[in-house]
């Protein structure tokens, strides 16, 4: 059997999950959240509406990670500085060049998946602890290259300008703006690891040369998932240069992969929609914790030691596991 079939080839039907279907329990569950995040500035102070917008922007970014750490079994520590290139990329276009920060964002997303599609060349052809040292690897190379070329990055400087358009000054207009966006990215994520094809993306995770033998083209899956992983990453941080309006090296280094990965691990790997529930937890300790003690970094790291130990699943896969246990 041939190693070059397409995309998504049926020769392993039988041998991958069934596609997951959108039933009404799934349907009313995404209905209730959406209208749960709908009404949330109607009961918030800004302060806190605006880190509900980080989080939502966070969770998008963790869960551009869960679709290569869940869902292909690799695990990448390179995502921040992809988040990091399309936020440089909109700013830069917004301010420095006087742009549309409309096509700004189009243009970092762009060039946030052509540095996720060059990781993913590079990167695709190893696995576990290798693919993990090479994406840090390549990661730290943008970073090096944002703190050295001051002439475009401003180099520790950072570069700072107001990339929001007038109409979305306001707090609550561009959470709204940030929660339709998420909600649009979400669903296509969605699809996206339950299509075949991401059904397919499973087979490899549990058995790559399983799926070798079995015709399917196991790089070139590898190299559209992490670059389609790199777009969505992209997507998080062409918003995120719209909520911060300040980019900096700190933004695309390897605490921000840290961090988006530590996101996707706490809500749950392979569940996607986990990465809400982490975004939530990190950024709620980071800024709530931080306001009574200077020692919040001890409180996060014993939170994520408590999960590693009573929920390696995530807090989403455990209850995913209690619930299923249940019906059992």
């Amino acid at each position: 059997m041939s190693d070059n079939l397409a995309l998504g080839s049926p020769a392993a039907a039988g041998n991958v999950p069934s596609v997951v279907a959108l039933t009404p329990k799934r349907l009313l569950a995404m209905t209730l959240v959406a209208m749960a995040f709908a009404v949330l500035p109607h009961l918030l102070p800004n302060y806190y509406v605006s880190i509900a917008t980080q989080v939502l922007i966070f969770a998008v970014l963790a869960m551009s990670i869960d679709i290569l750490a869940g869902y292909t079994g690799r695990t990448p520590l390179g995502h921040g500085a992809i988040f990091g290139t399309a936020t440089y990329v909109t700013i830069y276009w917004a301010t420095t060049l006087g742009g549309s920060p409309w096509t700004g964002m189009l243009v970092g997303i762009a060039a946030a998946t052509t540095v996720a599609a060059i990781f993913a060349l590079l990167a695709i052809r190893t696995s576990g602890v290798y693919f993990l040292l090479l994406t840090l690897a390549l990661g730290m190379i943008v970073w090096g290259v944002c703190l050295r070329w001051t002439s475009v990055t401003g180099g520790e400087n950072g570069l700072r300008g107001a990339a929001r358009p007038a109409f979305l000054a306001t707090h609550t207009a561009f959470y709204y703006l940030v929660l339709s966006a998420v909600a649009v990215v979400t669903f296509v994520m969605w699809r996206f690891v339950n299509s075949p094809f991401g059904l397919t993306l499973r087979g490899i995770k549990d058995s790559e040369s399983r799926m070798r033998s079995l015709g399917y083209n196991v790089p070139l899956h590898l190299f559209v998932a992490f670059t389609v992983s790199g777009f969505f990453a992209g997507v998080a941080g062409a918003i995120y240069a719209m909520f911060n309006s300040f980019v900096s090296p700190s933004t695309v280094a390897l605490t921000q992969s840290v961090a988006g990965l530590l996101m996707a691990i706490t809500g749950g790997i392979g569940t996607l929609f986990g990465s809400f529930v982490g975004a939530a937890a990190i950024i709620s300790l980071e800024n709530f914790v931080s306001s009574y003690t200077e020692r919040w970094l001890s409180v996060l790291g014993l939170m994520f030691v408590l999960i590693m130990v009573f929920a390696p699943e995530g807090i989403v896969g455990r209850i995913r596991m209690i619930l299923d246990r249940r019906r059992g």
